[in-house]
């Protein structure tokens, strides 16, 4: 086993700023986000992402709507980005630099899965039984 093997975990910022933080203080850790984001990225330990606009669309069987819901405001999504790690517990290390933890931000990190989906293979989409 390869163990210099890197795989890409995406990284999904949820959550909102503390209400009692000021935009100064909030400003402060954003512009410091991307000192670190572009130093981590020259690094090799991340790759861009993208910042998530207001809007958007969910898609069903039911059909496509585009006046939500969606989800609570603690269930907000804001971007993503990826990092690129051996392992998950790296990955976590890794975000757990973020300076905008520090003010109410969390994030989910998630491996991608190289492979393809299957129904007869167990997946996220798969039910409990």
């Amino acid at each position: 086993m390869n163990t210099d093997a890197k795989f890409n975990y995406l990284v999904i910022s949820r959550g909102q700023w503390d209400k009692d933080t000021a935009k100064e203080e909030i400003q402060q850790a954003i512009d410091q986000f991307y000192v670190w984001l572009t130093r981590s990225i020259e690094e090799g330990r991340m790759k861009m992402g993208s910042r998530l606009a207001d809007e958007g669309a969910t898609v069903s069987k039911s059909g496509i709507a585009t006046d939500g819901p969606f989800g609570e405001a603690k269930e907000a999504i804001g971007g993503y980005w990826f990092i690129v790690a051996s392992s998950l517990q790296e990955a976590a290390k890794i975000a757990a630099e973020n300076p905008c933890l520090k003010h109410g931000l969390f994030f989910e990190i998630r491996p991608t899965d190289p492979e393809r989906a299957s129904a007869f293979s167990v997946m996220t989409e798969t039910p409990d039984e």
